[in-house]
């Protein structure tokens, strides 16, 4: 008897322990009873009114700020001062080692103190990439006084502007740059921040009011992915300046990105406080789907200054021609359920571009911009 009941009481125990998670509250058309443990997953009635700001500014029912993304304002500000160390390659030479401890937020690289890093946000199959691409800069900028040829790092020359290549053609700044760009903000971003396990989360409570973290942990979540669009808190009134704001606002005459994008920001996060998750899913959709053609539209007109540059002007060929690779290189990280060209595709279309790109002719520059314009 005494086993028995000892079996009895164990069950009960770790019966308890397991909460059911549901919706929790009355008012949602998906409230679950049994539920004791609310996952963020609450519906609203799709007639639910709500008020979209003009601006990326949010509070809470007091007026307190409830907007948080510092930790993407620092990456951003990091990957600043990993780009403005990489182009000292062009003069002199640069050290591996301080790239991957930028890379890492290592030995305090930083004009800044951040507890944040770029590494350990980046997409996990990329990392080994990237951190070649440091060996290959710091290698270049110990030849950088040599004239870059085919299978010859060096500079070259344009006007102004000197750049930096590897010995395959590849500019060296704008690889690291772009590939960051896309394997850390905008993957982050569409996959991470927007994906299932970030956005069925607690919405319901604010995560700490009382260190002033009066936002919830989906509310949060949203701002992240934000950040990492990396546009002012009015864009685009305010116009933004770098990274991908900055190329939203260079394609938005082909696009109309600009509104596009910082409209669904908007409705997105307003949905959220006010839990309506038909609407905050429906702007992910749009957002995602934008922030890949801003990548292939930019790709493209990349493509249009190589083919102008062909011939004559190396320099500003091969600069332009290594941001059209990286920026068809990064629709890789655009969801696959959205995505307009599946993987298959994708890596035909960065076959095209082979691995040294002074052996591309006008025929190659060419096939690669019907093939992305084919699918964009």
């Amino acid at each position: 008897m005494t086993k028995h009941l000892l079996i009895i009481s164990a069950l009960g125990l770790a019966l308890g322990a397991c909460k059911k998670q549901g919706c929790t509250d009355e008012t949602a058309t998906n409230y679950n009873e049994k539920a004791t443990k609310d996952d963020g997953s609450c519906e609203y009635p799709a007639t639910t009114s709500y008020t979209v700001p003009a601006t990326y500014s949010f509070t809470d029912g007091n007026g307190n700020s409830t907007v948080s993304y510092s930790g993407q304002t620092d990456r951003l500000s990091q990957l600043d001062e990993m780009i403005a160390y990489a182009e000292l390659g062009k003069t002199s030479i640069i050290s591996s080692q301080v790239l991957n401890d930028m890379f890492s937020n290592s030995n305090n690289p930083f004009s800044f103190v951040s507890s944040k890093q770029l590494k350990d946000k980046c997409f996990g199959l990329d990392v080994a990439m990237i951190e070649g691409l440091f060996d290959k800069i710091a290698n270049a900028s110990q030849v950088s006084s040599q004239t870059a040829s085919s299978g010859q790092a060096g500079t070259l020359t344009s006007g102004t502007s000197t750049y930096l290549f590897d010995e395959n053609g590849f500019d060296c700044a704008e690889m690291i740059e772009k590939s960051i760009m896309g394997a850390v903000f905008m993957n982050q971003a569409l996959n991470v921040y927007f994906g299932t396990d970030k956005m069925n989360v607690d919405n319901s409570t604010a995560v700490n009011a009382s260190t002033g973290d009066y936002y919830t942990t989906m509310e949060h979540h949203w701002d992240e992915a934000f950040g990492y669009f990396g546009v002012p808190t009015d864009f685009p009134t305010t116009a933004a300046t770098h990274y991908w704001g900055k190329y939203c606002n260079s394609q938005n005459p082909t696009l109309g990105c600009n509104a596009l994008m910082m409209n669904n920001f908007l409705k997105g996060r307003a949905a959220i406080s006010n839990k309506v998750y038909a609407d905050r899913d429906q702007a992910i959709s749009t957002i995602r789907t934008t922030w890949e053609n801003i990548s292939a539209s930019q790709a493209i007109a990349y493509m249009d200054k190589a083919i102008s540059h062909y011939g004559t002007d190396n320099a500003k060929f091969l600069h332009v021609l290594t941001e059209a690779y990286t920026f068809s290189f990064n629709l890789r990280y655009s969801p696959l359920e959205t995505r307009r060209m599946n993987t298959n595709e994708h890596k035909a279309l960065m076959s095209q571009f082979g691995t040294n790109l002074w052996n591309l002719t006008l025929q190659d520059l060419n096939g690669i911009k019907a093939t992305l314009e084919a699918k964009y």
